[in-house]
């Protein structure tokens, strides 16, 4: 294996495969990434097991072969080089790097010691979307999962495809976040409906490889699911298990519907939440006169705030009703419109926050029990 590439192509390269190199004491090849020739490209491959990445990154290719080498000892050498032409020799089972003023020698390991990265059977059917509509889908619910050992199901993002829609689900049991895409927003040649948990770890690393000026396709099979562009591949395994049927907890009647504007609700929680207790824990209230919302918090240890917020109001009152804030936030985040609808129902039923234009998403959260 002889090459020549830019050191921004390989060091872009290095960064999207980066999140899948894992430090394994019974397996130390996984600290490895795989270097590869193949069809007039250059393939950098890591895997963790559960989680395989593919980069495809362009450079003079003088002869074929293929070489895996330590990331980290690699990456750095790279970062730091400040050179943009970069020389990569195979030599046994070394690596030569050579630039015009410096040269290292990296001991590999051959490829056939490497993990192989599995194949779909199925490449036939996909579902396909525009990148910044999908990432921007998944950014909206992936704040509401949790890696969980007890409950594996909840440790993904549900992709519940239904034909002419995709919804994406995550909750971690105290808060839940709901995106639907709909058939304007995606193509497909699927013949059947799929319901199927992507790890939580996998829909981070989408949001993050991807880039916004490439379709991302979707392929499945029985227990993995694979997303791909022209340069890039990440293939997962699903988990096993049945998601939560959540349908029955969301709000159907709601006892005070709030107006809120979003930017003051923001700052409001920002404010506030310098007096939580261990909970994370600040209190909201609207009292006789319903025209403001009062977000408060007190602290035995060091006293007590509170924010008023001009709002919308109709039903009954509440006081003294907590939300963790940082669950608060990422909802209240989630939502790209100027004002949102919040509806409370007391201390002990979900509220529900979600944007007033926008019907294709909500989010809904537990109240703390004080």
């Amino acid at each position: 294996m002889k090459v020549i590439l830019f050191k921004e192509n390989l060091k872009n390269g290095l960064m999207v495969a980066e999140k899948a190199v894992a430090e394994n004491a019974n397996l130390p090849i996984l600290k490895n990434i795989l270097l590869k020739t193949t069809d007039n490209k250059i393939q950098i491959v890591s895997t963790n097991l559960e989680l395989a990445i593919t980069k495809l990154i362009s450079g003079k290719i003088i002869e074929n072969g293929s070489l895996t080498i330590p990331f980290n000892t690699f990456y750095n050498i790279v970062n730091n080089t400040t050179h943009d032409r970069i020389n990569l020799e195979k030599n046994n089972n070394n690596f030569i790097f050579k630039t015009d003023n410096y040269q290292a020698k990296i001991q590999g390991v051959a490829e056939d010691e490497f993990p192989i990265i599995p194949k779909l059977e199925n490449t036939d059917h996909y579902l396909e979307m525009d990148p910044v509509i999908f990432k921007d889908a998944l950014s909206r619910v992936i704040h509401a999962a949790q890696i969980s050992e007890i409950r594996p199901e909840i440790s993904g993002i549900l992709f519940d495809f239904q034909m002419t829609i995709l919804k994406l689900v995550a909750t971690d049991s105290f808060r839940l976040a709901e995106k639907t895409l709909n058939s304007s927003q995606f193509k497909h040649n699927l013949t059947k409906n799929f319901r199927v948990i992507v790890p939580l770890k996998t829909v981070q690393e989408l949001v993050r490889v991807f880039p916004n000026d490439q379709n991302i396709k979707i392929y499945l099979d029985s227990n993995q699911i694979l997303f791909r562009n022209n340069d890039i591949e990440v293939i997962s395994r699903l988990i096993d298990g049945t998601y939560p049927d959540y349908e029955p907890i969301l709000p159907k009647d709601i006892e005070t519907e709030l107006l809120v504007n979003r930017d003051h609700f923001i700052n409001a929680i920002r404010l506030v939440n310098n007096f939580s207790g261990k909970t994370n824990d600040i209190r909201l209230a609207v009292r006789d006169d319903q025209k403001v919302l009062d977000v408060y918090s007190v602290n035995q240890f060091l006293g007590e705030n509170n924010y008023l917020i001009p709002t919308k109001t109709t039903g009954s009152n509440f006081q003294d009703t907590a939300f963790n804030w940082r669950y608060l936030l990422d909802g209240l985040r989630a939502i790209g419109e100027e004002n949102v609808f919040f509806g409370v129902n007391g201390n002990n039923r979900p509220a529900i926050l979600k944007p007033i234009e926008d019907k294709s998403f909500f989010y809904v959260l537990m109240p703390i029990r004080t």
